[in-house]
């Protein structure tokens, strides 16, 4: 049984988050407050961390920092305020694996919460930066270069390349992406995938011929860095 520790303030979404992870079958451990959710992330061994930003005693970023200093790899997902675009980048540059605006729907967090956990199951270590042809990438500052040269790409252009970058060699569907960086569970066929790749494509490899991100027609694209 999954252990999953939750840290959030506010009653309601405490006893929803809690219920919800339960009818999921985890084992659901519950902090009110970000003294306490370290308290737990240290001794409680979670297989991963809910956590929401904006908490008493000790903030959701600091806690992200300091369970990240101390060695710990356990997933986070944090949780943010409509409008807090900075807090979004601060945490994944703290360490945190994704994120989820309030509000949300529950079924939107548990397709984050799988896509993680199936990544963790499958052995994937963190990467902190990876360099192929003239793109180097580096995860902690959220930033990529090519030739020396910034490349400006949007979040979820990031979280696409990565996604590709720790899956390569494989052939990762379009079905798999939407539920991975779109937390999309289940929608009706889209070309949301293939418009964000086309973009991503020409920012890191140009007009020519796909070197990195292949096209494997009917299915999805494969990493091939």
């Amino acid at each position: 049984m999954p252990k999953v520790l939750i840290v959030e303030d506010d009653e309601a979404m405490a006893v929803a988050l809690q219920d919800g992870f339960a009818y999921e079958g985890f084992e659901v451990s519950l902090a009110r407050d970000g003294v306490k959710g370290l308290q737990l992330a240290r001794d409680g061994s979670p297989d991963l961390v809910v956590l929401d930003v904006m908490m008493p005693k000790k903030s959701g970023l600091d806690v992200c920092k300091e369970i990240r200093a101390e060695g710990n790899t356990v997933p986070i997902i944090m949780l943010t305020a409509r409008g807090q675009e900075i807090d979004k980048v601060l945490g994944l540059k703290l360490g945190a694996d994704d994120y989820v605006t309030k509000p949300f729907s529950f079924m939107e967090l548990m397709a984050r919460v799988e896509a993680i956990l199936r990544r963790s199951s499958r052995g994937f270590n963190e990467l902190e930066s990876y360099r192929f042809g003239d793109v180097e990438v580096n995860f902690r500052s959220l930033q990529i270069t090519k030739e020396g040269t910034q490349i400006d790409l949007s979040q979820r252009e990031f979280f696409l390349l990565k996604y590709l970058i720790e899956r390569r060699g494989e052939v990762v569907s379009r079905e798999e992406l939407l539920e991975a960086v779109w937390g999309y569970k289940s929608i009706p066929y889209t070309r949301t995938v293939d418009v964000h790749v086309a973009k991503l494509r020409k920012k890191i490899e140009g007009h020519g011929e796909a070197r990195f991100i292949i096209t494997v027609h009917r299915v999805g694209y494969k990493f091939a860095g």
